[in-house]
């Protein structure tokens, strides 16, 4: 067997707190995405009592409805801060 083919087991012992934190700081706009989608879920948990003489049903498509939004878009800003920072605010050589 030669030494190419042995993995150090060291590089899969991370835990998976400290992997979201890792991911955090190369993604930030991740765990914003996260929280915002469970406030969301929350909130519209919450409302539920109180949603008057609506349907259940379209409660729940809203609710999912606005979750999926914040999420797309906390992506789709944490891809242009990225893009920005890649190819526009890179220092010229």
């Amino acid at each position: 067997m030669s030494s190419d083919s042995d993995v150090s087991l060291s590089t899969y012992d991370e835990s998976s707190g400290s992997k979201l934190a890792r991911k955090a700081k190369e993604a930030p706009f991740v765990p914003i995405g996260i929280a915002g989608f469970a406030a969301i879920v929350a909130y519209g948990l919450y409302k539920l009592k109180s949603r008057g003489n609506t349907k259940m049903s379209v409660h729940l498509i809203h609710m999912r409805v606005g979750a999926q939004g914040f999420v797309v878009g906390a992506m789709t800003v944490g891809m242009l801060y990225s893009m920005f920072w890649e190819y526009w605010a890179k220092p010229k050589p």
